[in-house]
């Protein structure tokens, strides 16, 4: 393996675990420990990873960096939720809607379950596998096809040839950041170009993402903040960002973050129905100061 290929994979496994260690890197790649350390050297001194005693981590605040999809799952919880439990009165039934890959998205994705006559396209494996196991039969899932990035989606020229063919009323979209300079970003190139792919074949653009998102920023820029028609978010977005994206978006709509009572974990998959929720609040929308044309 040469050395590239090699520097390749580990900064892809940092990416994907947050971190690495040295023995489990030589022993994996079949290397020496001192060819793994020189490795990691290279790559902390330009800034890919941080180099740490026995291994190394990934950088949070780098625009490269993409956790995992089971790693970003433990992260806001409570908000991808709120914002799922917002987003999914959105949906009218007999339509059909685009899902991009995420873990907010996944949450979605377990509500759709209950809407009937859904065409639902995806580049997102975790979304489609939980509506197949739903077995719906007047639901049609469509998964595109294409290489698997660390957040189990589906990105490359065979999913975008694959969209540019299809044609949906609402597309629901996550992202790893929102700016209001670089607009809707993620950390992975190949999967900036599929989503664009999937933001073009629908009339109606919902991006839904939790309030730590804003300010992020990935080294690709998906679409810029004012295409979006709608965008979800929760309660946590503060009172300034709320004024900004308002005045970028055609309607913004806030999502009450409610932690779940202890006892009231038991539906599917552990998520507490909306209704069962402490203090439970409908969303609240902000449609922009003006319209825009």
């Amino acid at each position: 393996m040469l050395a590239r290929q090699r520097q390749t994979l580990i900064l892809e496994r940092v990416r994907e675990d947050g971190g690495v260690r040295v023995a489990e890197l030589a022993r994996d790649l079949g290397v020496s420990d001192m060819t793994v350390r020189r490795d990691l050297e290279l790559l902390h001194n330009r800034g890919l990873i941080e180099k740490v005693h026995g291994g190394a981590t990934s950088l949070p605040g780098s625009a490269l960096f993409e956790p995992g999809f089971d790693a970003k799952s433990s992260l806001q919880e409570p908000e991808k939720e709120a914002i799922a439990d917002a987003a999914v009165g959105l949906i009218m039934p007999g339509t059909a809607i685009g899902i991009s890959a995420g873990t907010t998205t996944y949450a979605l994705a377990r509500r759709l379950v209950d809407i009937p006559g859904l065409t639902v396209v995806t580049n997102s494996v975790p979304v489609a596998d939980v509506l197949h196991r739903a077995g719906r039969k007047d639901q049609t899932i469509i998964l595109t096809g294409g290489v698997r990035t660390p957040s189990d989606a589906l990105v490359g020229p065979f999913a975008v040839a694959a969209l540019r063919t299809i044609h949906l009323d609402q597309v629901f979209m996550g992202v790893h950041g929102m700016d209001l300079r670089s607009g809707f970003t993620t950390p992975n190139v190949l999967e900036a170009d599929t989503d664009r792919a999937l933001v073009a074949s629908g009339r109606r653009l919902v991006v839904v993402d939790d309030s730590s998102k804003w300010g992020v920023i990935g080294i690709s820029t998906i679409a810029r903040i004012d295409e979006a028609d709608t965008l979800v978010t929760d309660s946590g977005l503060g009172a300034e960002a709320r004024s900004l994206a308002a005045e970028q978006v055609r309607e913004l709509v806030i999502a009450p973050v409610v932690e779940p009572r202890s006892d009231s974990l038991d539906d599917i998959g552990g998520r507490t129905p909306a209704a069962a929720r402490t203090g439970a609040r409908p969303a609240v929308r902000e449609p922009a100061l003006e319209a825009r044309n």
